[in-house]
């Protein structure tokens, strides 16, 4: 915490994430290309400096799309320590996909075709499927613990488009950190853990020595294909806190904004894409489809440069109807657009994602680069402004960049 650090390499075209990094005034080479930096081209070298600040746990890296990923660890600041008794030791698990072919040409293959992404084959904990898999029977990931040991798993979601259920047969888990940020524990038996988020966890060894799985498996609540499959590894067994982490939920609000989550259709002459109806599938935000620019916003931002965005992006959707009723006489075609929304510095904002019925209906997971968001109420339905603010949760709230909005759900950030 309260470090920089560097990072250095050479590159085919990439693009770098780092979820969950606030970078203050630091926004450059970090997030999704076009938006705040354009792909390193081919044989180039990049130099990034990094500026951690009030990070501590985890965080997720991913280079060139699902092709490199990998887990930054942010140690407690020197001098102080974590907030319950430091563990025995540590483990990274990531939850990964795996695809039988070229990934990065199975990935494209969905906007070059408006289709969905391919189903992938097989689920990983840390590059291995397990043994419910014939290829990695022999090969399953293992861990080693010693009974009557505590110890910390960061687990991270690098799974393309899906949240996770974890756990560890017989065993609790204890819930401490959450995209790099302290929230009060939480004991259960198994987590739910969206795409791209970071959760860090303490796992007591307390059962008789043997052998006991650890399962990876999907939570889909969408009518569309997906792998049902678990991944596993294999564990072998030979919350008070110690300082203050207070959490800061704004009270006065300056900008709220609603945002409506939907998957559309653009429409194909001919019926000549491999979406519904022979469209092209978009994901939506106020039924608004990103148009991604020749160059990215950041930059022509800081030139000012003309003719790349428009700062028009809507505050609520174009009308209101029965999000989550029957939506056919609903149009499914979005407008095309590059816009933002314009935000001042210091600005305190309420976000209500209101997940709507067309297409196929899912869990959305909604991630904001360098920002962190703190979710104070949950729910299902249409928002009701008199009854569900009612309903927010304003202490002791995590501190979160990734979160899943519930199918024909709403999340209140």
């Amino acid at each position: 915490m309260g470090e920089f650090t560097s990072v250095k390499g050479c590159f085919s075209l990439t693009l770098i994430s780092r979820h969950g990094v606030r970078e203050p005034r630091n926004a450059w080479s970090d997030g999704p290309e076009n938006i705040m930096q354009c792909p390193s081209p081919p044989g180039t070298s990049f130099l990034q400096e990094i500026n951690f600040t009030t990070e501590e746990g985890t965080l997720y890296s991913d280079w060139s799309r699902a092709t490199v990923r990998g887990a930054i660890i942010i140690l407690p600041a020197i001098g102080t320590s974590y907030s319950y008794p430091r563990p025995h030791a540590e483990d990274t698990m990531v939850l990964a996909s795996w695809f039988k072919g070229d990934v990065k040409a199975i990935i494209m293959e969905a906007p070059a075709t408006g289709g969905d992404s391919n189903t992938l084959d097989a689920f990983t904990i840390n590059g291995q499927p397990g043994d419910l898999y014939n290829c990695s029977s022999n090969s399953t990931y293992r861990v080693m613990v010693d009974y009557g040991k505590t110890y910390l798993l960061r687990i991270v979601n690098a799974v393309m488009n899906k949240g996770m259920f974890f756990r560890i047969a017989n065993h609790s888990l204890t819930v401490v950190w959450m995209d790099a940020a302290y929230l009060k524990p939480i004991e259960t038996s198994s987590i739910m853990i969206t795409p791209g988020q970071m959760m860090d966890v303490l796992m007591k060894a307390d059962q008789e020595p043997s052998h006991y799985y650890m399962a990876g498996s999907p939570f889909a609540d969408t009518t569309a294909p997906f792998n049902n499959t678990t991944t596993t590894a294999i564990q072998r067994q030979l919350h008070t806190p110690a300082r203050a982490h207070p959490v800061n939920v704004p009270k006065k609000i300056n900008k709220r904004i609603f945002f409506t989550v939907s998957v559309n259709q653009i429409y194909c002459p001919n019926a000549s894409c491999a979406g519904p109806n022979g469209n092209r599938l978009a994901a939506s935000l106020n039924n608004r489809s990103f148009q991604t620019p020749k160059i990215d916003i950041l930059g022509a931002y800081y030139w000012s440069l003309p003719g790349v965005y428009n700062a028009t992006f809507p505050d609520k959707p174009p009308y209101f109807f029965n999000f989550t009723g029957d939506v056919g006489n609903i149009s499914l075609s979005p407008c095309l657009d590059t816009a933002v929304k314009m935000i001042n510095y210091g600005t305190a904002v309420e976000i209500i994602f209101k997940g709507t019925n067309l297409g196929a209906p899912e869990n959305q997971p909604m991630h904001q680069h360098g920002y962190s968001f703190y979710v104070v109420g949950m729910g299902w339905g249409n928002f009701d402004k008199k009854a569900d603010p009612k309903t927010r949760k304003l202490v002791d709230l995590p501190e979160v960049n990734t979160f899943g909005v519930p199918k024909n759900g709403l999340a209140h950030d």
